[in-house]
């Protein structure tokens, strides 16, 4: 049997982590923020209905309730990198933890509409925090021979918080008797489907309290010798301290702090690579795939299947999530990333088509045909799959890619704001569109997504196999 020598320095010394394990376990408690982003997310979609029947709310508002968790997101992803310079890493965690785990109490036992509301802004500010505070602290504590398959689980967790989330729901619903609001212990369904969520919230601030802070801030606040210890435990003791630690400063003392005032100069505005960048994160929200992890109990059970049924479906489609996420992990440093997101948008415009058509034969009792039921949920599953294997990834990558160093972060800032404003506007508008017209809502998606075919061919460069200081 042969095997892989363990990487090393360029003096000789083994660079490999003396508990590699230990690593994986720091990196996969700061995932646990992942998890949550994920689970928070989607766990509303087996609520939805109830809450409409509960609080006899119309289509227009349940769908502000279902939206009014992204503004949080976006104050939440604002906000969490300043505070964590400020205090630091971990204190991060532990706030979004604590705002995890409030949320979800107070999600679970509202006392009207107007505080549900407020529970899921609160749990907003939470996601937005995990999906800026995990992936910057994997990247600062993980040894560099590891940093890109470390990073990818903040990925990998999320998409399992979808799973998660879904396969609960179900669970809970089954014990309710197929019931969104049947009574369990005292409580309707769907107030324990959002109220379950403690458990992984009370987990992620324990295990915070586990994990060391990040060598990175340790350094930016006088705590060398601090900084030197957490280096020791995860990269190794045969690395020099003294070195590493001069690097990382002069590595901080180089940034440059980019501003909004950067990113402007361009003809329409900002530079033609900004609006690039802000083009990417709003087709990966238009083509509507927040519909399928927001709405998609509700979907089903419009076109006439029952809820444990749709619930299932839910799930399922978590899982395929799952499967297409992995597969761009495996093939987007193989095959590049412009041709990923080409595939995928081909194969989502294929499917969005097929739903469009579906849905258009919907009958007056509000079913399908068995023939069109049955590609409705095929062609769901497809889009999910084909999204999950290119933009869902292949987005993140670009925008960490594209920029050039000296406007990096604060370009990725406002990518990442038009992603959320996009994901709002499709989230709060998906209920009053339904209503309107299902068929031609999801022609709407399907014109988006072949509209990003021709804006990739025409605006989108490779990044595949280029150093960072490339990008101009």
């Amino acid at each position: 049997m042969t095997s892989t020598a363990p990487p090393t320095t360029s003096e000789g010394r083994k660079a490999q982590p003396d508990h590699l394990g230990h690593v994986i376990f720091i990196t996969a408690a700061a995932a646990m923020g992942g998890f949550l982003f994920g689970y928070d997310s989607s766990v509303i979609n087996g609520a939805v209905e109830a809450i409409r029947g509960r609080y006899e709310v119309g289509s227009a508002g349940l769908a502000q309730v279902i939206a009014i968790a992204l503004i949080g997101c976006a104050i939440g992803a604002a906000t969490a990198g300043r505070i964590a310079d400020r205090i630091g890493r971990i204190r991060v965690m532990q706030i979004a933890a604590a705002l995890f785990t409030v949320s979800a109490v107070g999600s679970a036992l509202p006392f009207a509409l107007w505080d549900l509301a407020m529970w899921r802004v609160l749990g907003g500010i939470a996601i937005g925090m995990a999906s800026v505070i995990g992936p910057a602290y994997i990247a600062e504590v993980a040894p560099p021979a590891y940093r890109g398959r470390l990073g990818s689980f903040q990925q990998a967790a999320i998409v399992i918080g979808i799973a998660i989330s879904q396969l609960v729901n179900w669970g809970i619903l089954n014990l309710a008797g197929g019931d969104q609001r049947g009574k369990l212990a005292g409580l309707e369904a769907w107030q324990w489907m959002l109220g379950v969520m403690v458990v992984p919230a009370v987990l992620y601030g324990l295990l915070s309290f586990a994990i060391p802070e990040s060598p990175r801030f340790l350094i930016s606040v006088g705590k060398t010798d601090k900084a030197k210890e957490v280096l020791a435990e995860v990269e190794g003791h045969g690395v020099n301290l003294d070195t590493r630690v001069a690097e990382i400063k002069e590595a901080m003392r180089r940034e440059h702090k980019s501003s909004f005032k950067d990113l402007l100069g361009g003809k329409f505005g900002f530079l033609p690579i900004v609006w690039i960048g802000i083009g990417l994160s709003v087709f990966q929200q238009l083509v509507g795939i927040n519909v399928a992890f927001y709405y998609s109990s509700t979907l089903w059970q419009s076109v006439g299947i029952d809820p444990s049924s749709s619930f299932f479906y839910s799930f399922t489609t978590s899982i395929i999530n799952i499967i297409g996420t992995v597969i761009a992990m495996v093939f987007v440093d193989r095959i590049g990333r412009r041709p990923l997101a080409l595939i995928g948008s081909a194969g989502m415009a294929v499917a969005l088509a097929l739903e469009a058509w579906a849905f258009a034969s919907k009958t007056a009792d509000g079913t399908l045909p068995t023939a069109q039921g049955t590609v409705a949920l095929v062609a769901a599953h497809a889009f999910v799959l084909f999204f999950a294997l290119s933009w869902g990834v292949v987005v993140w990558v670009f925008l960490g890619e594209m920029f050039p160093n000296k406007i990096r972060a604060a370009a990725l800032g406002v990518a990442a704001c038009a992603q959320w404003i996009a994901n709002w506007a499709i989230t709060a508008s998906f209920p009053s569109l339904s209503d309107w017209n299902l068929s031609g809502t999801y022609v709407i998606y399907m014109i988006f997504a072949l509209l990003s075919i021709p804006f990739v061919l025409k605006f989108v460069k490779e990044t595949k196999g280029k150093a960072l200081e490339e990008m101009g």
